[in-house]
């Protein structure tokens, strides 16, 4: 068996999706596009969670930030999760806030137990007013604090551990900053307790100078399938989304990378049974 494949549904192919009603297992979209009370892109959602599972993935909560959580935005996100119903609810390990200003990326947090206590207390609060598990993901990073005592996959699992929630498995941010960092992408692994693995993202990157960037804006590449099929291999298949947010592409390309992704899954599943 392989895993069940969505797509994030973006504003371009919202009407042909609606239209064509394509075999995908759900649709991601980003949590803050749809904080409204109504209008057009409200509405075409309510429509497709009638035949399509919905996937809320946020990027403004600030999971890492030593304020805590606004709460307007939580309570946003608790009335839009409340009408669509979510298979799933993410976040990023990442902060973005600080003393009332805002960033407008997804900035990396220092490894140590600081951080860690900040991240599960604001996730701890998070789930209590969701009344539900959430989903984090580790991300991508160009910088890396000194001093840490903890290396990135043993900080993700610990979190996860603490917090008692899920993991959305970023395979493509585990590749990017494997370059970037110098560690070996399959050892990230090693640390992550496969229970707790709810979701898997893949996604396109870029290499930009020295640096490998995480883009959103290509084809998954083949070292980051050769990475998902590991991950398959050694913790089953999981619901997977292909993500593609910049330059997009038609909607058959992204079609297309879905199939790659349930043959890529359903190949190493059937390996890894017959093994």
């Amino acid at each position: 068996m392989g895993a069940a494949v969505g797509i994030g549904l973006r504003a371009p192919h919202a009407a042909e999706i609606a239209r064509r009603r394509p075999p995908l297992a759900f649709l991601e979209v980003h949590s803050e596009n749809y904080f409204g009370d109504g209008g057009p892109a409200l509405a075409t959602l309510d429509a497709l969670r009638r035949d399509y599972d919905v996937s809320l993935h946020g990027v403004g909560l600030s999971l890492g930030s030593a304020d805590g959580v606004d709460r307007g935005h939580l309570a946003r996100l608790a009335a839009l999760a409340t009408r669509v119903a979510p298979r799933f609810v993410s976040e990023h390990l990442s902060w973005s806030a600080f003393g009332g200003l805002h960033a407008n990326d997804l900035l990396p947090l220092p490894f140590d137990e600081a951080s860690v206590a900040v991240v599960v207390a604001n996730i701890a609060h998070v789930q209590d007013v969701l009344r539900r598990p959430i989903l984090v993901e580790n991300i991508s990073a160009y910088h890396a604090f000194d001093g840490a005592t903890l290396a990135e996959p043993q900080f993700v699992a610990e979190v996860v551990r603490r917090a008692g929630c899920g993991l959305l498995l970023d395979v493509n941010n585990v590749y990017v900053n494997a370059c970037n960092f110098g560690f070996d992408a399959t050892r990230y692994f090693d640390a992550l307790e496969g229970a707790t693995i709810a979701e898997i993202h893949v996604a396109g990157h870029e290499r930009r100078g020295g640096l490998v960037v995480d883009t959103h804006a290509a084809r998954v590449g083949a070292e980051v399938w050769a990475l998902y099929r590991e991950a398959v291999e050694r913790f089953g298949p999981r619901p997977t989304l292909v993500e593609w947010d910049a330059d997009l592409p038609s909607l058959d390309v992204l079609l297309d990378e879905a199939r790659i992704a349930a043959d890529v899954a359903a190949s190493a599943r059937a390996e890894s049974v017959a093994a």
